[in-house]
């Protein structure tokens, strides 16, 4: 869940919780205490040597908030390369900027709803069907 995320990254998560922007606030109340879809995220959650503003271990999905820096091609690229990171992890990324939250938060809302549908159903279709042979307990009843 945290891939190999080392101690020092923790604190670093742990006071970047405690200091969210106003846009992660913002989204933060639409996903907090499974609010969206029944999901479970985690705000500013490590990841290797990353922090990921919001993310859901079940649908391995990051959601990132971007503000004013990221618009500089030096964190695009920076940004680029730790998505291709976090896809190693088969983590998803999605991204929106603080204008974004601000200006249209039901929007937001709707396209991370969206983004965990779709998580679901491809990692629903990519496990193998195994069919329920029941249980054996202590009575030796087996149901099929």
């Amino acid at each position: 869940m945290f891939y190999y995320a080392k101690p020092i990254i923790f604190e670093r998560a742990k006071a970047m919780r405690i200091e969210m922007t106003h846009a992660e606030k913002a989204v933060w109340e639409l996903l907090r205490s499974k609010k969206m879809l029944g999901y479970r995220f985690k705000a500013q959650h490590p990841i290797d040597i990353f922090i990921a503003d919001f993310y859901c271990h079940e649908l391995k999905l990051v959601i990132e908030i971007d503000g004013g820096i990221h618009r500089s091609k030096e964190q695009k690229e920076y940004d680029m390369g730790r998505e291709a990171v976090l896809e190693c992890f088969d983590i998803s990324v999605i991204r929106f900027t603080n204008d974004e939250v601000d200006n249209d938060i039901e929007q937001v809302r709707k396209e991370i709803e969206s983004a965990c549908q779709s998580l679901y159903s491809a990692h629903k279709s990519s496990l193998p069907e195994v069919p329920f042979r029941g249980f054996r307990g202590e009575n030796q009843i087996i149901i099929k």
